[in-house]
């Protein structure tokens, strides 16, 4: 007999869902006759041959019996919506209580992707004025109010049997129900899927800037999440006391089946009274549309205080107020505190795209590139870090939790760490970015910030920028602290780093001769100056210059750089410079689908013999490097992340409730085997390399 899992494998559905039980009691029930799997249809009473979208229709069907409590006379499938002439059917059709020939809610399941499921609901919903959507396809939900004919406003939940949809609105909301409703981990989707929903339904024809509105939006959320951080200590020293720490503990801890950690986590936070809790105010709960702006706005105008240097103080939110109500729904129910920022990053990498940012050849670094990174150069408290490259300073953040001991996790840091915080530098020509990764540092630093708006390689100009009144009041603070490390304090072309961590940008090709003039990798092998020379390269020697002898690099190049014939001069100025560590080949898909140029990350440290300079790394001729290839880049060839699954075909949760990439950098605090990040760190050990002794 087949399982349910086989049916569903290879279609677009799945089962993450659904609980174990009622898989279970369906796949019981399965007959097969003629080589077909067959069950007795839960609503029409008649057996009927288990596709896989069947199969998410009646386990979805249990879920309004058993959880929701509708009875089955108010419950039809493939209910007939009349466009005209032209008859279809609605897979689920919940009727009205008091009219039982009204629709109330359409549920969605034949087509297995979001948007097509959405288009044939409003189309539904509009013929027939039902005020309630669904579409699942069992992997993720989405829950509609139809406001109008225009709009779908995403609600936290389908009403109960014995509920009205305005029970659902305004139902009290806490940090309590926030962690047990956060939408990424409950109904499978991604903050990035959520911002193209909101394009899809108003931001694209609202008329305004939509990185920067979203943006606004983030800022508040993560503040409003913020003003809770004493319920977060409430809730983990709850947990705490009996063991339950408030993340995925593994299986052992609850004695559950492997993956149902998070559902019982959740279960023990549900019991916690919360009725001392701030009630969060980043929602939608029924008021009109223009006291909504006015809420959020003045959340936003206090976010803006908190954390300067992101946004102007007088800056407004300037979607609609109908636009602005549809946007609040569709983020309210997302837990923006969440330990690995992936998912902040994944939405931003998106937003910032759609304004060019991939022409230059600059694009996010996966987290899981970064942690393999922090952890092969092991970072240690007392040491200054930089980021040349920036981007949304992933490397600096990570270089924060390996130092503080923990995550973006909404907590207090002690002094001591937020001295070790104030030692992590991060730099970037991009402006937008900038501002993400400032909001980022802001929160895990507690305030402060070293994000600079610069241009690295035209270094030269830098005190024409900094000469600005408007520039210091924003970035001045972080500047003294780069300044300090100069080693030649009329220049900012040498500086004392002992760790640089950076994915420079590699497309295109820098043609001014002011800056290559000031490169030794900008003159050929004859001392002429070239034309032009690519970027990369020119930060390949400009990273170098931040680094202090001793200190170690870790840096993402193309891999031509490393095999090219006409690159062997670059190869011989980096092994002059510095001990070739290790090179580590990134699989192709690693940067889809932004590119799918092949990568290395190259790990040196910088040649040194006189230990009062920096840890020594005495220079040598001949010595061995640590070469590995990723074989599992964490991504599909469409550049979609693949997620590890457990036995029952759902994604399987790390102790902070994340979905664990499948990949092979490193091993995700045991959750995975081993990866070339443990292999290195046993070789670094053996070869006795300064920063593993």
């Amino acid at each position: 007999m087949k399982t349910i899992l086989e049916i569903i494998k290879d279609s677009n559905y799945n089962l993450a869902l659904f609980d174990q039980n009622s898989v279970a009691e369906l796949e019981k029930n399965i007959i097969v006759k003629d080589g077909k799997p067959y069950v007795t249809c839960i609503i029409r009473g008649k057996e009927i041959v288990l596709k896989p979208e069947e199969i998410v229709r009646q386990l979805y069907t249990m879920k309004l019996l058993n959880e929701y409590g509708y009875p089955k006379k108010r419950i039809i499938f493939e209910h007939p919506i009349h466009f005209g002439r032209e008859v279809k059917s609605a897979d689920i059709v919940i009727f009205d209580k008091d009219r039982p020939l009204v629709e109330y809610i359409i549920v969605e399941i034949k087509k297995p992707k979001l948007q097509d499921g959405k288009n044939q609901l409003r189309s539904y919903t509009n013929a027939t004025g039902a005020p309630i959507a669904v579409w699942t396809n069992g992997g993720q939900i989405s829950q509609y109010n139809r406001k109008d004919p225009n709009y779908f406003e995403d609600i936290t939940d389908i009403p109960a049997a014995d509920q009205t949809l305005e029970d659902i609105l305004k139902e009290r909301f806490t940090l309590k129900d926030l962690i047990i409703k956060d939408e990424i981990p409950n109904k499978g989707k991604s903050l990035k899927t959520i911002i193209q929903e909101m394009e899809d339904e108003v931001l694209a024809n609202a008329g305004v800037d939509v990185f920067e509105e979203v943006f606004k939006l983030i800022f508040t959320k993560l503040y409003d999440e913020h003003k809770s951080r004493k319920d977060k200590e409430i809730v983990n020293y709850f947990l705490k006391g009996g063991n339950l720490p408030m993340v995925a503990e593994p299986a052992a801890v609850y004695g559950a089946s492997d993956g149902d950690s998070y559902e019982n986590m959740k279960k023990e936070v549900a019991k916690i009274d919360d009725s001392g809790f701030r009630v969060l105010e980043f929602r939608n709960t029924g008021q009109s549309e223009a006291d909504l702006k006015k809420k959020v706005q003045k959340l936003f105008d206090e976010a803006k205080i908190k954390w300067p240097g992101v946004f102007e103080q007088a800056s407004q939110i300037m979607l609609t107020p109908s636009h602005l109500s549809i946007c609040i729904s569709s983020l309210q129910n997302i837990k923006l505190f969440n330990s690995n920022l992936q998912i902040i990053d994944e939405a931003f990498e998106y937003l910032v795209g759609k304004s060019a940012k991939g022409e230059k050849g600059q694009y996010f670094t996966p987290r899981h590139v970064i942690d393999m990174c922090v952890k092969m150069l092991n970072p240690k408290a007392g040491e200054y870090m930089v980021d040349t490259a920036a981007g949304s300073c992933g490397f600096t953040v990570h270089t924060i939790f390996k130092i503080t001991g923990h995550l973006f996790q909404n907590t207090e840091n002690t002094e001591e760490e937020k001295e070790n915080v104030m030692k992590d530098i991060g730099i970037d020509f991009d402006e937008k970015v900038v501002r993400v990764a400032r909001t980022l540092n802001l929160i895990a630093g507690d305030g402060n910030t070293n994000v600079l708006h610069l241009n690295n390689l035209d270094f030269d100009r830098w005190n024409e920028t900094i000469s600005s009144r408007d520039w210091l009041e924003v970035y001045g603070a972080g500047l003294k602290r780069l300044e300090a490390l100069r080693v030649d304090k009329s220049s900012y072309k040498e500086f004392g780093f002992d760790i640089l961590m950076a994915n420079p940008p590699f497309a295109g090709d820098i043609k001014e001769s002011r800056i290559i003039h000031k490169y030794d990798l900008g003159y050929n092998e004859k001392g002429k100056p070239k034309s032009k020379v690519g970027r990369d390269i020119l930060f390949i020697e400009r990273n170098l210059n931040f680094l202090k002898p001793g200190g170690r690099m870790a840096i993402v190049l193309p891999q031509g750089r490393f095999n090219n014939t006409s690159d062997k001069y670059i190869r011989e100025y980096i092994s002059d410079k510095a001990r070739i560590l290790a090179v580590v080949g990134l699989n192709v898909n690693t940067f889809k689908p932004h590119t799918g140029t092949k990568t290395s990350v190259l790990f040196v440290q910088k040649w040194n013999g006189d230990a009062a300079k920096g840890p020594l790394c005495p220079k040598t001729a001949d010595y061995p490097i640590f070469f590995a290839v990723s074989e599992k880049s964490g991504k599909d060839n469409s550049g979609d992340y693949v997620f590890i699954k457990n036995g029952n075909g759902r994604p399987k949760l790390d102790k902070k409730g994340h979905m664990i990439i499948d990949h092979d950098l490193h091993n995700h605090d045991g959750e995975l085997p081993d990866g070339v990040a443990e292999t290195f760190i046993e070789w670094a050990k053996s070869q006795n390399l300064s920063f593993w002794k």
